[in-house]
């Protein structure tokens, strides 16, 4: 695949563009509407890569603030292909992040999060919505219960990673980022807002 795009590079950190499928089909996504870019990266990927692949095109991961799994997917989709990468950049002093929508263990029908632990620094995951409604309009998830999952997976998160942030929208209709924000910290995790229209 000598044409994809499957690591790149905004300010300090190094991305990684693991997958195109994904667990939610989320109306404010660039994916949805028309376009495969995010900044100037065509995110578009003609096969899934193998691990081998991902982890020479890093190379030395302490030349990054941290190696993020973030493309045009869900990453831990991918979660086997995750672990073998995540734990080649611990193992060369380097740090590691997943942005997630919050659903690998409905996915993945376990609790993921052990496997996570030793090599996941942190985590970065898509609440989205105060409510079920609100997240269901938005996210259009294709699994039955996600939003109670991502919640569950959310609080959970912490007894297992110690960097953990819950992230909304601001700008999607219907969208109580300072309800979010209560919610996250009473579920022991930080809260950051992102902003419509904003990618990467």
């Amino acid at each position: 695949m000598p044409n994809d795009t499957l690591t790149y590079k905004i300010r300090d950190s190094l991305y990684i563009n693991l997958t195109d499928r994904c667990t939610l089909e989320c109306q404010f996504c660039p994916k949805y509407n028309g376009t495969n870019f995010v900044h100037e990266f065509d995110l578009t990927l003609h096969e899934r890569p193998l691990a081998e692949e991902i982890i020479n095109q890093i190379g030395d991961p302490k030349k990054y603030k941290e190696i993020v799994f973030c493309g045009y997917g869900e990453p831990t989709l991918k979660l086997k292909v995750l672990l073998v990468i995540a734990k080649d950049v611990k193992s060369k002093g380097g740090k590691v992040r997943i942005n997630t929508d919050g659903l690998a263990n409905l996915s993945n029908k376990k609790n993921v999060l052990p496997e996570m632990s030793n090599c996941i620094d942190a985590l970065s995951i898509s609440m989205n919505a105060q409510t079920e409604a609100v997240y269901n309009r938005h996210c259009q998830p294709a699994l039955k219960g996600s939003f109670d999952a991502m919640l569950k997976f959310i609080e959970l998160a912490p007894k297992y990673i110690d960097d953990v942030t819950a992230t909304a929208i601001d700008g999607l209709e219907g969208v109580d980022i300072q309800a979010c924000k209560k919610m996250a910290v009473a579920m022991g995790v930080k809260f950051r807002t992102r902003y419509l229209d904003h990618v990467g």
